[in-house]
């Protein structure tokens, strides 16, 4: 099988897993990354407030969604561009939580989704001292990126993801997860 896969990251208005203010997707299909999809769009009552903090790291603030799509929207939007795909963060259970607390929030139903988490594969590929996104990005190279843009974070996990398989020798999402001592997980949303 070859390395197929979406790269996914999200950004949080506030401290709640239920308040994502933005989005980046980047698809990789045979160990390429092809396409891309970014959104900002209004985080979903009651969890639609900005937290100073979060907005010192990401530099989105409420007037940058005020006129944008509805989280419900933004969600839909989500799910048609990632189809049956694989979805790998890094950190996973960060975005996984985040896309369940906030499909929850709005009484949304989510597919049955697969994921796997690029920090944890990193920790089994790479001997470094920290394993933070930019980090681990830097460390393969993949040095200019706006870190904490939810697009270009999506894309240094991509970029991460193809050369921890390069490393490894393997060529398909399944071998590197295999060489790697981890395994797909299933997002529980009940």
């Amino acid at each position: 099988m070859p390395l197929n896969f979406i790269a996914i990251d999200f950004e949080t208005a506030n401290g709640s897993p239920a308040s994502p203010c933005a989005v980046g997707l980047v698809k990789v299909r045979d160990g390429k990354l092809v396409d891309g999809l970014a959104m900002m769009f209004q985080p979903p009552y009651p969890h639609n407030w900005f937290h100073a903090g979060n907005i010192n790291v990401h530099g989105i603030r409420p007037s940058d969604v005020e006129d944008a799509i509805s989280w419900d929207q933004a969600l839909g939007l989500l799910l048609k561009f990632t189809g049956d795909d694989i979805l790998v963060a890094h950190n996973a259970p960060f975005d996984m939580g985040v896309l369940k607390a906030s499909a929850s929030a709005i009484e949304a139903t989510l597919p049955q989704i697969t994921y796997t988490c690029s920090l944890e594969i990193s920790r089994k590929t790479y001997n470094l001292e920290s394993y933070r996104l930019n980090a681990v990005a830097y460390a393969i190279g993949h040095e200019e990126f706006r870190h904490h843009d939810a697009l270009a974070d999506a894309d240094a996990c991509a970029r991460i993801m193809v050369h921890a398989a390069d490393r490894h020798g393997v060529e398909s999402l399944e071998e590197l997860l295999a060489a790697t001592g981890k395994k797909f997980k299933v997002l529980v949303t009940e």
